[in-house]
């Protein structure tokens, strides 16, 4: 898994089904990557959901979140959609996985994303990553103190 000071790999991924996003077009602002294990499974509809609502905090660092799994531009509509989310879900889907083996939390046995979060700087340099056990929401602590800490550099 990447670690702080990795310089945080660039992508284009389907944010809608016709709609692409490149995280270099993002330089000059905070990024959180929030990688999940599935659309529609509970722990993951619950992180998406806090995430949600934590999104004004998050803005406040003028930081852009993103959630990535290896679901499809098409179920990730649906689930957004269901949801209510107000930020982009991108498709790790063709080739499956991708962008979570370049940071390295793709989970070989189970065919998709571990549960791993990132804080990227302004240059695209890693400032805080956290891998979380599976089964457990890592809620926002994490992200909103890697931010704080961003703030006061």
């Amino acid at each position: 898994m990447l670690q702080k000071n990795d310089v945080a790999p660039d992508f284009t991924l389907y944010a809608t089904p016709d709609q692409k996003i490149t995280l270099s077009e993002f330089k000059g602002k905070n990024v959180i990557l929030a990688f999940y294990p599935a659309d529609w499974s509970p722990v993951c509809s619950d992180q998406m959901a806090l995430y949600n609502e934590t999104l004004k905090f998050f803005k406040k660092y003028d930081a852009e979140l993103f959630g990535i799994s290896v679901d499809s531009k098409w179920c990730h509509l649906a689930f957004s959609q269901s949801r209510n989310l107000h930020f982009p879900l991108l498709a790790d889907f063709e080739a499956k996985g991708e962008i979570a083996k370049q940071y390295g939390v793709y989970d070989d046995e189970e065919g998709e994303c571990k549960r791993a979060l990132f804080v990227i700087n302004k240059e695209g340099i890693i400032e805080w990553s956290y891998l979380s056990p599976t089964a457990i929401n890592p809620g926002a602590d994490g992200i909103l103190d890697a931010l704080e800490n961003l703030n006061t550099k």
